[in-house]
C-alpha cells in the first residue's frame, strides 16, 4: 500500500454555463459563480501534487446536457485522475427531458472518471496500490418515476462481493447521500431525512462488517465530520454555497498499518465580479432562511405556534450558514431553555457538550 498520498474533495459543484442559469427567488445556490469558483479550486489543486480528486455528486445545476459536457471536458484537462458519482441534481428524471439527461446517460458522460461500464452507475477501482475506491449510486426511481435516495439490492450484493475481495486494502467509499447523521435526529426529522439514504442502516451494516472506515459524501451542503462506531463520514459543503469549501486529504501509513488521515479545508472568498463572495453568499443564505427556520420551529419536537415561531425565526437568520461553515458552537441565551438546549446540539460539540472542532481541520487515526 502507498505509505503516503494526498487527494482533493469538492462537492455539489452545481455547474451552470451562463445560458442555463435558472433564476428562482428562493434558490439557495449561487450557481452564477459555479464556474469561476471551480476554476479557482482547480488552479489551487493543480499546484498541490495530488494523487486524485473525488467529486461526490451534484456536479451540475439540474442535469443539463451542456453542463455535464462542459464539466467532463474541463476535468479531462487535469493532471490527476478524477472520480465522480451522480447526485440527485445530475439525474433528476429517469428519462431524458428537454433540459436534462436521463438516468441511463450519466455514465457515458463520465467514462474517463471511473465509469468503465456505461450501463452501470456504480464502480470500483484500485486507484493506488492498496487503495480501493468504491463509488456508489444513491439515486433511484420508483414505479411512478419519482426520484428516491437509496441503494438497490443489486448494488448491495455487488458491494458485498467487492468488499470480501479487498479486505487487505484501504477502502474509500464515495456516495452522494449521507449515511451517518450530521444533524441531531437527521434520519427522523422531515427536514433532514431527505438528505440521508433511505436504507442507510442496511448499507452501514455491510460496511461495518468489512471494516470500512472512511465515507465521503455531499448533498447536505455543510462541512461536517461525523463518526459512528469507528466509521467516519466526511461530508463536504457545496462550492456554490457559503462558505464555498473544498478539502485536501493527506493519508499516511505507519509500519504497523495504522493510518493518519489529515483533513485540510479551504474556502473560496472572492472571484472576479464577486469580490465580497464570502459576505455576499452568507447574506444570500440569511435572506432565504426565514421560511426554513419558521418550518423548523413549527415542526416537531417544538410545534410552536406561528406567533411564537415569528418571534424566534429572525434570530436564526445565520443559523444554517453557521452550520454550513462547520465548527460552530451555538448559544442562544435569550431562547427559552428547551429551544436553547435543542439548538446548541447542532453545534460542534462532543457527547459531553464540549467543543469538538473537527469539521474543517483535523487528524483522524485509523487503527488496524
Amino acid at each position: 500500500m502507498n505509505s503516503h498520498f494526498r487527494f482533493g474533495v469538492a462537492s455539489d459543484l452545481h455547474i451552470a454555463v451562463p445560458q442555463t442559469i435558472k433564476n428562482h427567488a428562493t434558490r439557495f445556490h449561487l450557481t452564477e459563480v459555479s464556474i469561476p469558483v471551480l476554476e479557482q479550486v482547480l488552479d489551487h489543486l493543480e499546484s498541490c501534487q495530488l494523487d486524485f480528486l473525488l467529486l461526490p455528486g451534484d456536479l451540475t445545476q439540474d442535469g443539463e446536457p451542456e453542463n455535464h459536457q462542459w464539466l467532463a471536458q474541463r476535468l479531462a484537462k487535469l493532471p490527476f485522475p478524477v472520480y465522480v458519482v451522480p447526485g440527485n441534481h445530475d439525474v433528476p428524471t429517469l428519462s431524458a427531458t428537454k433540459n436534462s439527461i436521463g438516468f441511463q446517460e450519466f455514465p457515458r458522460y463520465y467514462y474517463q472518471f471511473g465509469y468503465q461500464n456505461s450501463q452501470q452507475h456504480y464502480y470500483t477501482q484500485e486507484i493506488l496500490p492498496g487503495v480501493q475506491l468504491i463509488a456508489l449510486n444513491s439515486n433511484n426511481f420508483n414505479s411512478e418515476g419519482k426520484q428516491l435516495g437509496f441503494v438497490d439490492e443489486a448494488q448491495l450484493l455487488w458491494l458485498t462481493e467487492i468488499l470480501a475481495k479487498v479486505q487487505d486494502k484501504l477502502v474509500l467509499v464515495m456516495i452522494h447521500h449521507n449515511l451517518i447523521e450530521h444533524l441531531p435526529n437527521q434520519s427522523k426529522h422531515n427536514l433532514g431525512k431527505r438528505y440521508m439514504l433511505a436504507n442507510t442502516s442496511q448499507l452501514l451494516a455491510i460496511l461495518r462488517k468489512y471494516g470500512v472506515k472512511l465515507i465521503f459524501t455531499g448533498h447536505l451542503h455543510v462541512q461536517d465530520v461525523a463518526e459512528l462506531a469507528g466509521m467516519y463520514e466526511i461530508c463536504t459543503g457545496s462550492l456554490v454555497s457559503y462558505p464555498h469549501p473544498y478539502r485536501i486529504i493527506d493519508c499516511q501509513l505507519d509500519n504497523r498499518g495504522n493510518k493518519a488521515i489529515t483533513i485540510e479545508s479551504h474556502q473560496i472568498t472572492a472571484v472576479s465580479g464577486w469580490e465580497n463572495l464570502a459576505d455576499t453568499s452568507r447574506e444570500w443564505l440569511g435572506d432565504r432562511s426565514y421560511p426554513f427556520m419558521f418550518n423548523l420551529l413549527t415542526s416537531p419536537p417544538f410545534n410552536l405556534s406561528p406567533k411564537e415561531a415569528n418571534k424566534y425565526a429572525p434570530q436564526l437568520r445565520y443559523f444554517w450558514a453557521d452550520i454550513a461553515q462547520g465548527d460552530t458552537v451555538f448559544d442562544f441565551p435569550e431562547f427559552p431553555p428547551q429551544l436553547k438546549e435543542h439548538f446548541q446540539k447542532f453545534g460542534a460539540i462532543d457527547p459531553e457538550g464540549k467543543p469538538n472542532l473537527i469539521d474543517n481541520q483535523a487528524t483522524i487515526l485509523l487503527t488496524t
